[in-house]
């Protein structure tokens, strides 16, 4: 058996091409994954780099611990208490102590800087005295003595440059070199300490021992030496959230490209077997046995599968590091993100490629097998009408599984339905229902649109309607392409839009105000922000509360800080229950998403600090979008700074001197109520922007060159047909009009049933964006539908028109 598959693949070699493109394409798509995905399960080892050279540090403990029946539960602070003057005082007998602050540089116009000088932005400022902890050196200059110098890190200025930041105009005195892990500015330690009063943490130049002795009983205050040190770097958990956000990037991607690629894989060998059915029904007429069939064409698969897999295997290899390098590139994976070494995703990649050909080839062997001989013949002359039991039971439950799905999330969780992952991975379902079911929803999609003048139109008609299988074999890659485009942008824009309408909703103030360094306000600044004349103002902190569900559960909810009179006359909060003027200091307002909210309940809350407290519900507010938090008082609020101003005019007053005298105030950014909502849309998440870019460039590049690829097998296998057509009259031209025809036609067909799938698949976005009380705008990405099916349509006209140009050549002399 073996020796007849390899004597059919020598003698049908053309028509396999396709089939070993595809499956090649398919594994070496997944074993890219698979290596990227490996390479984000482990981060390299990280030494300490701030305080690389110092023997103890101090820091004010910012980890919550809550017990629980199940065992302590543990959360991030935001608000992290500084160190209290006594255990600085205390520190003190033992040696030396050296206050460290930190703190963004910004430039005073905007992130641009000054010309010439990019390396603005990102710079964050230090005490001089911890430079040497580091250790920085200096290469040239000296170090800083007035409030106006300062040193920077790197070769991008040199002592005598002059820079105009948010903290005022400093000049360069002093250069040191650049470590590689921050971009440093280092302002005497007055002046620091002016721009950061508290004092987190300290170095401490005593023996730890010591250190733990006088700070022993304090759980407020970490002791760190040693590899701990690193904990008192800026972002220490970087390197742990970037494996988490890289783990659910390529998660997703994996996830769609594995089934692009396997859905692909297995319907271009079933279709290539499927063209084999004149072939079929006449080994049957010479005795072949159903078994014997069967055998043949599973050879066919295994030889074809296993070359095919392992030269996937060979490309994905090859394209991993190009892939690891363009998301570093791109800002989605830190610089120490390398990708392949791992042996696992070469084994699921080619094990997975050979079982989804022996799969895609079986499904139509066994039908050929047990098909008798004089129903093989007449089979072979048309295609049959009905589609099979299993395709029917395959795409049912596909449909169910959709339906079921979207109706349990909108009864139970609708705001699942807003997540990344939710809103990538369920256009799936949809998408394999369609293409299951394509050929019967090809034939009433043709019978409805497809109306073309002249006998060429009739004839491109009858052929998609006669052929429905080939003709949903051509239109389901375009299909997927179209439903992958439609969906995967159509849900960004439906959620950027829904954002950016409930921001419009609720903004009631007619400017925003916000920092110009990206912080919080200086005190001074927030009072001169509440003496504008003619201005009804109210100040906001952004803060996070956390709260126990079910017992054993700690649950963290973003959290505005607010004074109720001014936020209820700047805001339209979106409030289902409760009144938002009852908001005080023994109060909170909640949203329907919080496991207890009642008007009157009471919940026990850990503030942002780490305090514990417990609050009355004033009032609950909608979900919404997400945007919508928790709403507490500046005084459930300790150690949030003032982030945002809303400025609302009052009537009789003047807008434009308003902002005048807004625009004086040094160190703000004033926003107009349009600005702030335009802002908002679209979502300035940058990492998921291009995560979600990387995931559909991946299925679109796949799916446009398995269009090219099934085009191909499909004009090459109608030779029989050409000919028969030139020999009836059609000349060479007509029948090259003919092709384009048909060929842009099914990719119609295909661009229709992606529209339709983005359709469905959108409009349970929006019903969840209703039922959690959101602005639902429907938006669906028309221009970039257009130019996918544009692309679509070029690939596939290409394709065909080059295998037919190919087919016609010579003169017909027999069929």
């Amino acid at each position: 058996m073996l020796s007849t598959a390899l004597r059919t693949l020598y003698a049908r070699r053309a028509s396999f091409v396709g089939g070993f493109v595809a499956l090649a394409l398919g594994v070496a798509l997944l074993t890219v994954m698979g290596q990227a995905l490996a390479a984000s399960l482990h981060a390299p080892h990280r030494s300490p780099e701030r305080f690389a050279a110092a023997p103890v540090v101090v820091r004010a403990d910012d980890t919550l611990r809550v017990p629980t029946p199940a065992g302590p539960r543990t959360s991030r602070l935001p608000h992290a208490p500084p160190l209290r003057p006594a255990v600085l005082d205390a520190l003190a007998t033992l040696g030396r102590v050296t206050p460290d602050r930190s703190f963004p540089v910004r430039p005073a116009g905007g992130p641009a800087g000054p010309v010439g000088l990019v390396g603005l932005v990102g710079l964050v400022g230090h005490p001089w005295s911890t430079a040497r902890f580091a250790p920085y050196a200096l290469t040239a200059g000296r170090a800083p003595a007035a409030p106006d110098e300062v040193v920077t890190a790197g070769g991008w200025t040199r002592p005598g440059t002059r820079l105009r930041t948010a903290h005022g105009t400093v000049t360069v005195v002093g250069t040191v070199g650049d470590l590689g892990f921050e971009r440093a500015v280092f302002f005497t330690d007055a002046r620091a300490a002016a721009f950061t009063p508290e004092v987190r943490q300290a170095v401490v130049e005593a023996d730890a021992t010591a250190v733990r002795a006088v700070l022993r009983g304090d759980a407020r205050v970490r002791v760190l030496t040693g590899t701990e040190r690193r904990l008192a770097d800026a972002d220490p958990d970087r390197d742990a959230e970037a494996l988490t956000a890289l783990n659910a990037l390529f998660g997703t991607a994996g996830g769609v490209s594995a089934f692009v690629s396997v859905f692909v894989v297995s319907s271009t060998f079933a279709f290539a077997v499927a063209q084999r059915r004149r072939e079929f029904g006449l080994l049957r007429t010479a005795g072949a046995t159903p078994g014997q069939l069967r055998r043949s064409v599973l050879a066919e698969a295994l030889l074809v599968g296993a070359l095919a897999s392992a030269a996937g295997c060979a490309l994905g290899a090859y394209a991993a590091p190009h892939l690891g390098a363009l998301v570093v590139d791109g800002g989605l994976a830190p610089a120490w993100y390398r990708v392949g070494g791992a042996v696992w995703p070469y084994h699921l990649a080619f094990w997975t490629g050979l079982l989804v050909a022996l799969a895609g080839a079986g499904g139509a062997a066994w039908r050929a097998g047990r098909t008798p001989a004089v129903e093989a013949l007449r089979e072979a002359s048309m295609e049959p009408a009905r589609l099979p039991r299993a395709r029917w039971v395959c795409g049912t439950l596909l449909l169910l599984t959709a339906a079921t799905t979207l109706a349990y999330a909108l009864w139970t969780d609708p705001g699942d339905l807003l997540h990344r992952k939710t809103w990538v991975s369920r256009p799936l379902l949809l998408v394999g229902a369609a293409a299951v079911l394509s050929p019967v929803l090809v034939r009433p999609l043709a019978r409805l649109f497809v109306r073309l003048p002249g006998v060429l139109g009739v004839l491109v008609r009858q052929n998609v309607l006669a052929g429905a299988r080939r003709t949903a074999s051509l239109a389901a890659p375009v299909m997927v392409t179209v439903a992958l485009a439609g969906s995967l942008l159509g849900a960004t824009a439906t959620l950027g839009g829904a954002r950016a309408a409930e921001v419009e909703r609720q903004t009631a103030a007619d400017f925003v105000v916000t920092p110009a360094d990206g912080t919080a306000f200086a005190p001074a600044a927030l009072a001169r922000l509440r003496r504008v004349p003619g201005a009804e103002v109210s100040a906001t902190a952004t803060t996070a509360v956390r709260t126990l569900e079910d017992g054993v559960a700690l649950v963290g909810f973003p959290a505005r800080a607010a004074e109720p009179g001014p936020l209820e006359r700047t805001v339209r909060l979106p409030v289902t229950a409760g009144h938002l003027a009852d908001l005080d200091d023994e109060s909170i307002v909640v949203t329907r998403e919080w496991a207890r909210h009642r008007v009157g309940e009471r919940v026990r809350v850990w503030r942002g600090d780490g305090t514990p407290r417990t609050l009355r519900i004033a009032a609950v507010l909608a979900t919404g979008t997400g945007g919508n938090g928790a709403y507490v008082t500046p005084a459930n609020a300790p150690g949030a700074g003032v982030d945002r101003v809303d400025v609302r005019v009052r009537a009789g007053a003047s807008a434009v001197t308003v902002a005048r005298h807004v625009r004086s105030v040094e160190g703000v950014r004033l926003l107009t109520k349009a600005q702030w909502v335009r802002a908002s849309w679209p979502p300035q998440n940058r990492a998921t922007r291009l995560g979600v870019l990387l995931v559909l460039g991946i299925a679109l590049l796949y799916t446009g060159l398995s269009v090219a690829n099934t085009a191909l097998m499909a004009a090459s296998a109608r030779r029989t047909e050409l000919t028969t057509l030139r020999l009836t009259g059609l000349t060479r031209a007509q029948i090259l009009r003919l092709t384009a025809l048909e060929s842009l036609t099914v990719v119609a067909l295909g661009s229709a049933l992606g529209v339709l799938v983005t359709l469905a698949d959108l409009s349970g976005m929006t019903a969840a964006l209703h039922l959690l009380t959101a602005p639902a705008p429907l938006t669906v990405p028309w221009r970039s539908l257009a130019w996918t099916t544009t692309t679509c349509a070029l690939l596939s006209l290409c394709a065909s028109l080059t295998t037919t140009g190919w087919c016609l050549r010579g003169r017909p002399t027999r069929v």
